[in-house]
């Protein structure tokens, strides 16, 4: 109980900090190291969503920063607890999304001994944080924790970690608390959105590829109104698809795995690339071969949150520090050229996009995902969540599901497996009156399944389309490809799916032919629990355009 004397202990400042900044949903697992803190948020405005894992809390975190652009915040406790959090730090990193991880610390009297679980989280994480800090005095909780706040939501966003010993978060101080954080949309000057005129009027073949963080509903509205003003084509980087309706007259495909060709090529031949929000890494880039490092062919024009991604990799001919929202505002005060001589290119861009992504190829075995995806895109709504992880099957639901709606795909641009899950229930958890959809492999669904649990605990009606072909599929398709016939460690023998959610409380079904999808969604649908279709692919079918007996064929041929 709260005492009426002005002095707080450190675990009720940083729950009232927590408030001040806006959060509201806290997604951990408890431990003891942190358990002041815990009290403090007891009976405060904060949900708390109680995990089973920290890799699948922390990813829970990472996916509410990703749809807020507030930070996600976890909690967990020291040691193991804070290596396992690890997986959503890293996703945040690569994803440039901005959390907070706060993880329970060993008492101060207690350092350079390697007490019980005692770790130096300034070492541990250093290499992947924005910021990791250790709050020795309970005094100094609101400013560290408004630091973090700024520090992991402005600029490029990122991971912050906070440690917080054991016994500071019990001692007792008065301090005063400090105001909210407020995120800073770094805007472009005039003279730089005049230059970009200038080049824009001076290209025969543009093309403007929207990725990375910091995006809004506005930001994507201003982006298709700009498209639609200048007719230029615009490309959407991996992962971030929803930036763009992909019915847009201007819309060219996205930069994921298995990308269309025509794409790819495109963009080599392009005179000018537009590149807004986003690094364009290695996958994006198929390489790094899209563009040449560290100058490229093409004009670049980088627009980024970030000044130190600038010149980082690219050299760009023109350098815009913006964020993707403030930028896209900006973009309604650029005249459209009159003579608009790419006209003609994006029409064709656009029919590329759609004659790659409307009709499902033929795959081996009685279940073709690509047709269940299809299906799914007609029948949910077009604010419908749809959250993956990792892996081959993937591929399918990149190519074929067409996000309509700003914030309706939730997916690991750091290609982390196990994520689509706890994103899932994260979302189901955030905005329960959105119909939420989250595909899995197998092996990427054993990685967070038992958050299927917390799904259950909180009555969560989410449904998850788990495909199961019976391997680790993504390394099986390289494994073929550079040791053909040379199998190893890579094949799983599975549960049955639909039992394993029967038995946590949810519902389950099997999918062994297309034609059974359908019914079965509806089933999950009207059940109104969390809910698992296990769906049997081929292990054939490996990529909507590719075999693992035609890779292995191919490298056989290729090693004689």
């Amino acid at each position: 109980m709260r005492s009426s004397d002005g002095m707080r202990t450190g675990g009720e400042i940083l729950a009232d900090q927590l408030a001040i900044h806006g959060v509201r949903h806290v997604f951990c697992v408890p431990g003891e190291s942190y358990i002041a803190a815990l009290d403090g948020m007891y009976g405060g405005p904060i949900e708390l969503t109680v995990c089973r894992q920290e890799g699948g809390a922390s990813m829970m975190a990472e996916a509410v920063g990703k749809a807020t652009g507030e930070p996600g915040v976890c909690f967990v406790t020291r040691g193991p607890g804070a290596t396992n959090a690890s997986a959503g730090l890293h996703i945040a990193r690569q994803d440039s999304t901005p959390m907070i991880l706060f993880v329970g610390q060993i008492g101060r009297d207690m350092r350079e001994r390697e007490a019980f679980q005692e770790l130096d989280y300034r070492a541990v994480f250093g290499s992947i944080a924005k910021w990791v800090t250790e709050i020795d005095d309970p005094a100094r909780i609101p400013e560290l924790v408004s630091r973090a706040f700024y520090t992991a939501a402005n600029g490029r966003p990122g991971p912050v970690v906070v440690a917080l010993p054991e016994d500071m978060l019990e001692e007792r101080a008065a301090v005063a608390d400090v105001p909210a954080f407020e995120a800073i949309e770094t805007s472009p000057g005039a003279a730089e959105i005049e230059r970009m005129r200038q080049l824009l009027a001076e290209a025969q073949r543009p093309i403007v590829i929207a990725g990375g963080s910091r995006w809004s509903e506005a930001a994507s509205a201003a982006l298709m109104r700009f498209a639609e003003r200048f007719d230029v084509p615009v490309a959407t980087s991996f992962r971030r698809t929803h930036v763009m309706d992909p019915l847009h007259p201007s819309y060219a495909g996205d930069l994921a795995s298995g990308p269309n060709p025509k794409l790819l090529a495109r963009i080599k031949a392009a005179d000018l690339v537009l590149l807004i929000g986003g690094r364009l890494g290695e996958w994006p880039t198929q390489g790094y071969t899209l563009l040449d490092v560290p100058v490229p062919k093409q004009t670049l024009i980088h627009v980024h949150p970030g000044i130190e991604e600038l010149g980082r990799v690219y050299r760009p001919h023109l350098a815009i520090h913006a964020t993707p929202t403030a930028f896209a505002a900006a973009l309604d005060q650029v005249p459209a050229p009159n003579d608009v001589r790419w006209r003609d290119e994006t029409k064709a861009a656009h029919a590329d996009y759609l004659v790659f992504s409307e009709k499902p190829t033929t795959v081996p075995g009685p279940v073709n995902l690509g047709e269940i995806v299809v299906g799914l895109r007609d029948a949910l709504p077009a604010d419908a969540i749809v959250t993956t992880g990792a892996g081959n099957f993937s591929i399918w639901v990149q190519r074929f599901y067409r996000y309509r709606k700003y914030g309706t795909l939730y997916a690991p641009a750091s290609g982390s497996m196990g994520y689509g899950l706890p994103a899932a229930v994260a979302m189901k958890r955030t905005m329960p009156e959105r119909t939420v959809v989250a595909f899995c492999g197998d092996g990427d669904f054993m990685m967070t399944g038992q958050e299927f649990a917390t799904a259950v605990q909180y009555e969560l009606p989410l449904i998850v389309v788990v495909v199961d072909n019976g391997i680790y599929g993504t390394i099986r398709m390289h494994q073929e490809r550079h040791y053909p016939g040379r199998v190893i460690a890579t094949t799983l023998r599975n549960p049955d799916f639909a039992a394993y959610a029967k038995a946590f409380g949810g519902v389950g079904f099997t999918v062994e032919k297309t034609a059974d999808f359908a019914p079965a969604f509806k089933a999950a649908q009207q059940a109104g629990k969390p809910a698992i279709i296990h769906v049997k692919v081929e292990t054939d079918a490996i990529a909507p355009s590719a075999t693992l007996s035609a890779i292995r064929k191919q490298a056989q041929a290729a090693h004689r």
